[in-house]
């Protein structure tokens, strides 16, 4: 606004009243600019801001999938360990009641202690029963040092008829 706006609106107005709308209309540009500037700002921050948590939910997001990745990789190794745990007590049994009834472990198939017993038991029995089938084997000498489970056998059978003797 100018003094000669004011003046045509106002043509007996004073020079003292001009200026005093004047100010009273830069005050108010002052203050709207003032406003403006700050709300700039403002904005400015709200966008830095925004920026800041668009990049943490980047992480987060990533953080997540490297969380999920673990777990997964977590829960395979869990079940690998568990079948390892389980292979191992598998083996101790067997191993005690091998050495409990001079069965080779390598002729124990079965899972738990009774199982194992119980089989041992038949091999044993199955032994002094003298009802093994013959076996052509070409002529061959069997060897004393003979190895897995053919030859557990044989040293089993082996072991019983020095025993029954």
């Amino acid at each position: 606004m100018k003094r000669e706006d004011i003046t045509k609106l106002f043509p007996d107005a004073t020079k003292d009243q001009i200026d005093q709308i004047l100010n009273i209309n830069g005050a108010d540009i002052a203050k709207a600019k003032g406003e403006a500037e700050k709300a700039k700002g403002d904005l400015d921050t709200y966008r830095a801001d925004l920026e800041t948590a668009q990049k943490r939910i980047k992480e987060l997001e990533k953080a997540g999938t490297d969380l999920q990745a673990a777990k997964e990789r977590a829960t395979a190794l869990e079940t690998e360990l568990n079948g390892l745990k389980d292979a191992n007590r598998i083996r101790d049994i067997r191993a005690a009641v091998a050495k409990e009834t001079g069965v080779p472990m390598e002729l124990l198939t079965a899972d738990s202690e009774d199982a194992c017993k119980a089989q041992a038991k038949g091999i044993q029995d199955y032994a002094k029963s003298g009802n093994y089938p013959e076996v052509k084997d070409g002529g061959e000498t069997p060897t004393p040092a003979a190895t897995g489970t053919a030859g557990a056998w044989q040293n089993l059978i082996s072991q019983i008829n020095s025993n029954s003797n």
